[in-house]
């Protein structure tokens, strides 16, 4: 039996259902909804130059299509992969020689314009100040650190958010209906919880769930053709099931680190495994996020619970000894200590304070009675003169002076009454008045 193929047009179903209206693009009505700028600048027929920050399949090119087919701009498009200056400038003179002529505006769309290094963004700096071209730049990366600060200023930046669940399930739900764009002239059978599944593993990306519900279509053409109904479990790895999206060079590596660090600082145990298990199956290096867990463990614990730092560091060794991913265990294990453990950054501010002092008075001289003094020299000039040895005073404490003479008053360390600094700051507290009683018997 030949293979069936369901097919409508020799374009990809995501392109075909890409939407042509700001009223149909879904997930983003913050930008597009009436009374917002993207809807108002479109009635207008004023478009600023743009800067579209999101993750992959949010709607970016969508909404600068859209800004295209409904406005009198003329509209080209480049890809920061392919193109260079030399491109930018032949748009260039195209837009001025239309504006010479008829007073039209041009809409240059930049897919990608984060790929450009910073001397070519400055090849777009003197057209959009005098107006020749409106620049729409469409990125992955956070545009603060991928863009040059004066282009940056001369566009306003959009935040397009990833496309939640529901919002993944209505675009689908569109492509199975549409009789012109999707599968709406066909009769297609679907278990109750495919689309969910769909949406579940395409992580807010439309494109890649109008791309998985096509290779699934493709795949079960026969089945389809026979009226059987498509099950969650004919959604398997043949259909080109995406790893979890996640970079480790870009913006999503430094999101994810830095939701697993407060989520952990916050007690929240549950976010903080689910944050290891997404960084572990985007394939971020174990031993990366044992090095983060080390430092959470002086930074956030302390001494609220000395054993954290230990526990954190024979987890870091099991997953160094075991790899991945038997020792992801070991670090699942520690990152539930670390969540559920109590809480100072009293040792991390008191050192940032010592670190400051330091700073500001240069290198102070020691108090000259805690130096040594292996030499006549030395003696003579009071090294080691009046030291008080500690272990000769009741409890080994003894009210001497070891700071620097201009520090002598400074206290850095200022324990929280939580875990185990409940004791240290009880012991120093004791301290305190031992010291302050052989002070008034000297």
């Amino acid at each position: 039996m030949s293979r069936l193929s369901f097919s409508s047009s020799v374009s990809p179903l995501a392109d075909r259902m890409r939407p042509r209206s700001l009223a149909e693009v879904v997930g983003q009505e913050h930008l597009t909804a009436e009374g917002k700028l993207l809807h108002e600048a479109l009635l207008a027929n004023r478009i600023p130059s743009l800067i579209l920050w999101g993750p992959p399949g949010c709607g970016k090119t969508t909404i600068a299509r859209v800004i295209a087919n409904k406005t009198k701009y003329r509209f080209e498009a480049l890809s920061a992969v392919l193109a260079g200056v030399k491109e930018v400038r032949e748009v260039v003179s195209r837009a001025r020689g239309e504006l010479d002529e008829g007073g039209v505006g041009t809409i240059l769309f930049v897919d990608e314009i984060h790929r450009f290094n910073k001397g070519q963004q400055d090849a777009f700096l003197p057209f959009v100040e005098d107006g020749t071209i409106t620049l729409i730049g469409a990125t992955t990366e956070n545009p603060s650190f991928e863009l040059n600060g004066a282009l940056l200023s001369r566009c306003q930046v959009m935040v397009l958010q990833p496309l939640d669940k529901g919002g993944l399930i209505t675009l689908l739900k569109r492509a199975i209906t549409d009789p012109k764009r999707g599968y709406g002239d066909r009769t297609i059978d679907l278990e109750p919880d495919l689309l969910a599944e769909i949406a579940s593993q395409a992580d807010g990306d439309a494109r890649y769930s109008l791309n998985l519900l096509e290779s699934l279509i493709e795949v079960a053409a026969q089945k389809i053709a026979d009226g059987e109904k498509l099950l969650v479990d004919d959604l398997t790895e043949s259909l080109n099931r995406r790893a979890t999206l996640y970079d480790k060079t870009g913006e999503f590596h430094y999101n994810l680190i830095s939701a697993f660090h407060k989520s952990m600082r916050g007690s929240d145990v549950d976010a903080s495994l689910y944050w290891l298990a997404r960084m572990l199956d985007g394939g971020e290096d174990g031993l990366y996020i044992a090095r983060r867990m080390v430092r959470f463990a002086s930074e956030d614990v302390g001494n609220a619970d000395p054993q954290a730092l230990a526990i954190t560091i024979q987890a870091k060794e099991s997953y160094h000894f075991l790899g991945s991913p038997e020792g992801d265990l070991a670090l699942a294990q520690a990152v539930i200590y670390l969540a559920c453990a109590p809480k100072s950054n009293s040792a991390y501010m008191a050192f940032k304070a010592a670190q400051h002092c330091s700073k500001k008075y240069g290198p102070l001289p020691p108090p000259a009675h805690i130096l040594n003094a292996p030499t006549k020299l030395m003696k003579d000039l009071g090294f080691g003169k009046g030291y008080r040895y500690a272990h000769d005073y009741e409890g080994g404490i003894v009210s001497q002076e070891y700071m620097p003479e201009p520090l002598k008053n400074e206290k850095f360390y200022q324990p929280v009454e939580r875990g185990y600094e409940r004791e240290i700051s009880r012991r120093l507290e004791y301290w305190q008045r031992l010291k302050a009683e052989q002070m008034e018997h000297k």
